[in-house]
């Protein structure tokens, strides 16, 4: 994605938030857009990558609105996205509306999970589902009982999906100062 298209679109996120109707983190967040000719492949259908990139974006919505984003960067904490994945059912071509939208879906004690829907004409064309979790700015994680009580949530009031929480599982890496070889096996298709 065009770097000052990116900017753009995260200077109107913000400037349309002060506009629009406040949310908690666990309704519904919706963002407009529209795909660009940079946003676009070859094949003039979005690329697989701005999808993740816009998904950003309307995260970003949902905490500004939700007044999180400011009581976080207060606290000196951050989000990062920790696994995502998405799934496509059609694909949004060069000048089609959609919207975005996302929602917190619930939490463990390390992890928030996000589900993000781009939407046209009330249909659902692709959904992702995230998992984050937050740092401090001067490193080191964040249990999510304290990011909680920061932005005034009840976390233990909605865990995460038991399906989430095992594909997280399922899918997770070593901790980032563990050894983590790349090693290919054919193990009758898995991969260790």
């Amino acid at each position: 994605m065009d770097l000052l298209r990116r900017y753009l679109r995260l200077l109107r996120i913000r400037l349309a938030a002060r506009r629009r109707p406040s949310l908690t983190l666990h309704d519904v967040s919706r963002v407009p857009g529209r795909v660009g000719f940079t946003d676009t492949d070859e094949l003039r259908h979005m690329n697989n990558g701005v999808y993740l990139s816009l998904m950003d974006h309307a995260r970003f919505d949902l905490m500004l609105r939700a007044g999180a984003w400011e009581r976080m960067r207060a606290a000196g904490i951050h989000p990062v996205v920790t696994a995502q994945m998405i799934a496509y059912r059609r694909s949004l071509v060069r000048g089609q509306r959609y919207d975005i939208e996302s929602r917190v879906v619930g939490y463990t004690a390390k992890h928030v999970y996000i589900e993000q829907r781009f939407v046209v004409e009330g249909q659902i064309w692709e959904r992702a589902f995230v998992e984050g979790r937050f740092l401090r700015d001067g490193g080191g994680p964040v249990p999510i009982a304290e990011v909680a009580e920061v932005v005034g949530e009840d976390a233990g009031a909605q865990p995460a999906p038991t399906w989430l929480v095992e594909w997280s599982a399922r899918v997770a890496l070593p901790p980032s100062r563990a050894e983590a070889p790349s090693t290919w096996e054919d193990a009758g298709g898995d991969v260790a």
